[in-house]
């Protein structure tokens, strides 16, 4: 499954897939492609979200599995998505439309805000259950956008966060219902559309340029 770009009016709208959406090597070349399609498309938004039961899964861990001797050029590559979310010139917003593990969650937690559906999925980092250590990069990014409580929380238990419980922990900004999801996300977005993108990413990597080195060093 890969990754495909569509537009609302003159907002960008990634869909992830309509499977786990793990970030397959053939999905993260779809990505950066829909990436660079949103940035040769100003004034835009981007809204990312899946079809189905996942927003993502996060790693291909069959992948890992039958190829453990290329993890680390892999984990490069992934981090190298959520780094480009995280600084990219345009107003970002992830549409959480289910579950999101992993790399799923960290990729929503690298946009500039998050809708999650209310009534059903979870949020969640597994890492601590499923014995995979974050990376010095993907714990940077989730700790960028949580609080010192949060992060705690989230990354050393594996807890799972419902709709209602991730928004009081502020892992998201709002919560909707499924069919107003992706609208939630518009209505966000779109007073955000027409930001100056040089600004507007210089501000990003600003703010997070040590969360954006950490993932862009493996």
């Amino acid at each position: 499954m890969v990754a495909t770009l569509e537009y609302r009016d003159n907002i960008a709208v990634l869909n992830l897939g309509d499977t786990e959406n793990r970030f397959s090597l053939e999905w993260l070349d779809s990505a950066n492609a829909g990436l660079d399609t949103v940035l040769a498309s100003e004034p835009t938004a981007l809204i990312t979200t899946g079809s189905g039961k996942f927003y993502s899964n996060g790693l291909d861990l069959d992948w890992l599995l039958a190829n453990g001797e290329k993890m680390g050029e892999y984990v490069g590559e992934v981090q190298k998505v959520l780094a480009r979310v995280l600084t990219l010139a345009v107003p970002t917003v992830a549409a959480v439309n289910g579950h999101a593990f992993g790399a799923g969650s960290m990729l929503a937690m690298a946009h500039d805000f998050r809708v999650m559906r209310s009534d059903r999925g979870f949020f969640c980092f597994p890492e601590v259950d499923i014995r995979i250590p974050f990376t010095t990069g993907m714990a940077a990014l989730i700790q960028a956008k949580t609080t010192p409580q949060t992060a705690v929380a989230s990354m050393t238990t594996g807890r799972r966060y419902g709709g209602e419980d991730a928004l009081a922990a502020a892992l998201v900004d709002r919560v909707a219902t499924e069919d107003a999801l992706v609208g939630a996300a518009i209505e966000i977005a779109t007073p955000l559309i027409g930001k100056d993108s040089g600004t507007l990413g210089a501000i990003k990597k600003t703010m997070f340029g040590a969360a954006e080195a950490a993932l862009l060093t493996v």
